[in-house]
């Protein structure tokens, strides 16, 4: 565990010095910024004000944002070493291979959380300042989201970067993932269901496999509890796993999904050619 907390350590300090560091701190911070600025706390949107509309808002645009931060950033973590040969010189010291992957891991998952965690909670400090009520429920479970949103495209990461050996196609790779999951967002399987006649079991099912798609409808189902925003497939959802089932899912399929890839990337990695 100390072997493990000193390679965080190193990694949090890498990346603190890094120019992405900065501006992906400032693109959060610039989205509350801008939401407060354009007066969306104090909108009106299917009953819901204050905080809670700008909170609904805010974890919209990060599903939009984070992902694709996190894999481009993370993917030059290790093919970026490889590359660079830092190898040889990193692992000649005595700390173990697992010590030193799963170091890199909570590093990279504490740099890349804490801006948008920090955000939100500034974000909440104000209005509550300002004497708007604060629904604490809502910014829990946001906060739950946004971590199980962090570790799956974590681990989808540094699968990547285990699995290729130069920085160009790790980052080709993880744009191609990003856009693919994309895709397979609701509205293009709605027309593949219509084109194809597809049982709409099966789309829903397909679709709630994609985490993007997990979290965009648990971040809905917290202030939209019966999902009318997703039309008929909501009947599907609710009927398969329930209100709170679905919470569950949307929270842990992510979690368990990166915690998993990553894992494979350890070990495709532990029994590759390091150098």
């Amino acid at each position: 565990m100390k072997n493990l907390w000193h390679t965080a350590r190193l990694d949090i300090a890498e990346s603190l010095r890094a120019r992405w560091f900065l501006v992906y701190s400032l693109v959060f911070g610039g989205i509350v910024a801008s939401l407060f600025a354009f007066g969306l706390t104090e909108s009106r949107v299917m009953g819901f004000t204050g905080l809670s509309r700008m909170l609904v808002t805010y974890i919209q645009l990060s599903m939009a944002i984070l992902p694709v931060f996190v894999l481009i950033t993370t993917v030059r973590s290790l093919a970026g070493d490889r590359e660079a040969g830092v190898f040889e010189y990193m692992l000649s010291l005595p700390v173990g291979l697992a010590a030193w992957f799963w170091g890199r891991f909570m590093g990279r998952f504490i740099v890349v959380f804490l801006p948008v965690f920090i955000a939100m909670l500034l974000a909440v400090a104000y209005g509550a300042a300002r004497g708007a009520e604060v629904p604490w429920t809502h910014f829990f479970l946001y906060t739950a989201l946004l971590m199980s949103l962090s570790i799956c495209f974590l681990g989808i990461g540094f699968l990547i970067s285990g699995i290729t050996r130069t920085t160009d196609i790790a980052q080709g790779a993880a744009f191609f993932i990003w856009l693919l999951l994309l895709m397979f967002l609701d509205l293009i399987l709605l027309g593949i269901m219509i084109q194809e006649q597809a049982p709409p079991g099966l789309v829903v099912m397909v679709a709630l496999l994609n985490p993007l798609q997990a979290f965009r409808a648990g971040a809905m189902m917290i202030f939209d509890p019966q999902l009318i925003m997703l039309g008929p497939s909501a009947y599907i959802i609710l009927d398969a796993f329930g209100h709170y089932g679905y919470l569950a899912w949307s929270l842990f399929y992510p979690t368990v999904l990166g915690l998993a890839l990553g894992s494979i990337g350890y070990h495709i990695f532990r029994r590759g050619d390091l150098p």
